[in-house]
């Protein structure tokens, strides 16, 4: 048990002056005025870590390589043909390396839990490895080691388009039978179910990569396993892949799914960037947790998630950073609401009527739905959650002269990115002053694996 004194700190969404955080086992156990004794002093604004909501770890590696015309229209299907090449030569030892460089990044970025959409699952010809689990190890090592929490959710990927399309030869290391997946499900629950800051959940790929049928399989299989473990899918992503739902099932993806499935908040939309009125409305009623990811929907063209619509409906959503074209907090966040701004033709869109800051209307909300989607006990500073979170750099410039109502406004919107100076996992220090005691070998173990692939 241990103490921790913040002379500024966001208690759910306010702020406090002068509070000791008394933590066991990694909970915030007792929240209490003043200094009590024995307390260690944070030096500095401490706000709730982020949860990143959708992370293919192993994208990081050709993040730059794909920043060129073709000749034809480039667009997400012409960037996803230059990621089956480049992963073609990964193996389990340099999905590894490449995990815990992106998960220290993260940590750095301010984020303190990952969701790990994971769906490198076997050699380059599709042969399982001895172990089947073996790429799942290594991603979940790489977070263990460097002190990030995950919730692993391994993918099932099937087929290469709607209608049991056969798979290329180039999606071969992400094939899987509903039973073999089933199995893999199976072996990770008996191996990680007893660790700290681990959560298991299930990511049937897509609509396209999946039937009908399997989803029928696998969503009760995980709901008997954990009624709260979380069930992530990208969906509605690109407006080619609604064209072909509405061809193959006469529905849009997202309507195919509140019409098909219970959905609740233990489901991530990951993306649902193209939806109607009446999508928008029964997504946010369902309470399920839309997955926004904007440096990379930016990046790859496919659109703008309507938030300020889905938001004013009590609609819950998270940000992630998908392909790591970029790892900022404060960058996805800025671009989250000046998306808005742009489509809107105003300012200060994305706020609460409780709380007319931009910046903590959205950090807060985001990482309360965030951890919601991961099922992660964390979100906020509360009694009985996870004492994630960070101290922010009181030297940072845009920092100076703000109060406690300016702080997040400033941290995201006047800063390069979020200041973080301090970073808190379960009441451990796993970033000090901005740095990570492995950062140097993760980065010269990262060079060496990049000069392989690429």
């Amino acid at each position: 048990m241990h103490k921790l004194y913040a002379e500024n700190i966001l208690i759910g969404s306010d702020w406090q002056t002068e509070v000791t955080l008394t933590i066991d086992y990694g909970i915030i156990k007792q929240i209490n005025k003043g200094r009590e004794e024995g307390a260690i002093a944070l030096n500095g604004a401490v706000i709730p870590g982020m949860s990143n909501c959708h992370s293919h770890a192993f994208q990081r590696a050709f993040a730059g390589f794909s920043e060129y015309r073709g000749n034809s229209e480039d667009s997400f299907w012409s960037w996803r043909d230059i990621m089956y090449k480049f992963v073609a030569k990964m193996t389990p030892e340099d999905a590894h390396i490449v995990a815990k460089f992106v998960y220290i990044e993260m940590l750095k970025a301010g984020y303190t839990s990952v969701g790990e959409f994971h769906y490198l699952h076997h050699q380059a010809d599709g042969t399982m490895y001895d172990d089947p689990a073996e790429m799942s190890h290594q991603v979940i090592q790489a977070a263990f080691d460097v002190g990030i929490s995950i919730t692993h959710l391994p993918v099932l990927y099937t087929y290469a388009g709607f209608g049991e399309k056969k798979p290329s030869k180039e999606q071969a290391r992400f094939i899987h039978s509903t039973q073999d997946y089933l199995d893999l499900v199976n072996q990770l629950e008996k191996s990680y179910s007893n660790r700290s800051n681990f959560q298991l959940g299930i990511a049937p790929h897509s609509l396209r990569a999946v039937s009908k049928e399997q989803l029928k399989d696998i969503v009760p299989f995980i709901r008997q396993t954990n009624p709260k473990a979380p069930i992530h899918i990208h969906i509605a992503e690109q407006l080619k892949e609604v064209d072909d739902c509405l061809s193959f099932y006469k529905e849009r993806p997202v309507e195919w799914l509140l019409n098909n499935f219970q959905m609740d908040e233990h489901w991530c939309l990951i993306h649902a960037t193209h939806l109607t009125e009446e999508e928008i409305k029964n997504t946010a009623e369902s309470g399920a947790v839309v997955g926004i990811c904007p440096l990379t929907e930016a990046n790859l063209g496919d659109g703008i998630f309507p938030t300020v619509e889905f938001s004013k409906l009590g609609g819950k959503f998270a940000i992630g950073s998908d392909s790591h074209i970029g790892i900022n907090v404060a960058e996805e966040l800025r671009l989250l609401e000046y998306a808005q701004r742009l489509t809107s033709h105003q300012r200060a869109v994305l706020v609460d009527e409780n709380c007319p800051s931009v910046g903590q209307t959205l950090y807060t909300k985001t990482c309360k739905d965030g951890a919601i989607s991961l099922n992660q006990n964390a979100g906020k500073i509360a009694t009985g959650k996870n004492a994630d979170f960070l101290v922010l750099d009181d030297n940072e410039p845009s920092l100076f002269s703000k109060k406690e109502s300016f702080i997040l406004d400033a941290s995201i919107f006047a800063c390069n990115q979020l200041p973080v100076k301090d970073v808190y996992v379960a009441g451990e220090k796993v970033i000090e002053n901005g740095q990570h005691r492995l950062q140097e070998k993760a980065k010269n173990q990262y060079r060496e694996v990049l000069k392989k692939l690429a």
